[in-house]
């Protein structure tokens, strides 16, 4: 489960927010299977899309996250959740997408990407109201 400001996250859906004002994120990883899952390491990167096949991952002027956009994950136990916050402030106006993986934390090799990458959450940041 994804939480943008509070609010469940729909892929589909657009995200809107405020320039200036700390955007809360929730991530919630829930173990389904039989079995003990870890260790991994999960990782959020803001884009943008050009809708040209380009997606632009240099947004340091942009974008910037409150903490950490990486977090270590050691085991999950089956059907045990394992949550995760932190938190996105907007410089700038625009469309925004954020990218969440989950990767193992041992290797370089990442998993099956059918298997650790979520939805991207489409975020519009817009002009604070005066």
């Amino acid at each position: 489960d994804i939480l943008v400001d509070g609010k469940i996250c729909d892929c589909d859906a657009v995200v809107t927010c405020q320039v200036g004002d700390p955007v809360p994120l929730q991530v919630k990883l829930t173990n389904w299977s039989k079995h003990s899952v870890g260790p991994f390491a999960l990782t959020m990167m803001p884009y943008q899309d050009y809708q040209n096949g380009v997606h632009n991952y240099d947004l340091q002027d942009a974008i910037t996250f409150v903490g950490s956009n990486t977090f270590h994950i050691d085991t999950v136990k089956p059907a045990k959740d394992s949550v995760y916050f932190g938190a996105l402030l907007f410089l700038y106006t625009g469309d925004f997408y954020l990218n969440i993986k989950f990767h193992e934390d041992n290797c370089s090799r990442e998993l099956p990407l059918s298997w650790l990458c979520l939805p991207s959450v489409h975020i519009r940041a817009t002009e604070p109201v005066a």
